[in-house]
């Protein structure tokens, strides 16, 4: 099974910053990016704990979008932009479409972001459940 290195994960989380900085400053073709990936996630298999954390994300950008949620720092809003892009191209190191090891590279992605932006996700979190935006 081919394994996705951490440097790699970062280094293509970073390659998407500058996509996700112009996804950010148009909130129409966002949405439809986030539409897009909330149906690609139906036909993932079993996604796991990392890829799980998706929706999450994907429900944190239109909060922070619609204003409601801004307390994060735009570079958290970049990365998690920058991972959801990723996890929806079908452009990547490993191609989805390879049975059992298509999403490892997704999930690696994921993670590095979780791993850099994790805290204000959990953030988030908090306040979803405190304002019942769940």
């Amino acid at each position: 099974m081919k394994e996705v290195d951490e440097a790699k994960a970062k280094e293509e989380l970073e390659k998407g910053y500058e996509k996700a900085e112009k996804l950010l400053q148009d909130e129409d073709k966002l949405e439809e990016t986030l539409q897009r990936l909330e149906k690609k996630l139906q036909k993932i298999p079993a996604a796991g704990d990392t890829l799980a954390m998706v929706p999450t994300m994907i429900s944190m950008v239109r909060s922070y979008i619609k204003k409601e949620y801004t307390k994060m720092p735009i570079g958290t809003v970049v990365a998690v932009i920058s991972a959801l892009v990723y996890v929806l191209s079908p452009i990547d190191l490993i191609p989805d479409i390879i049975p059992g090891v298509g999403y490892i590279d997704d999930t690696a992605v994921v993670a590095t972001c979780l791993l850099l932006v994790g805290s204000d996700i959990e953030e988030y979190q908090k306040w979803r459940t405190e304002n019942k935006k769940c």
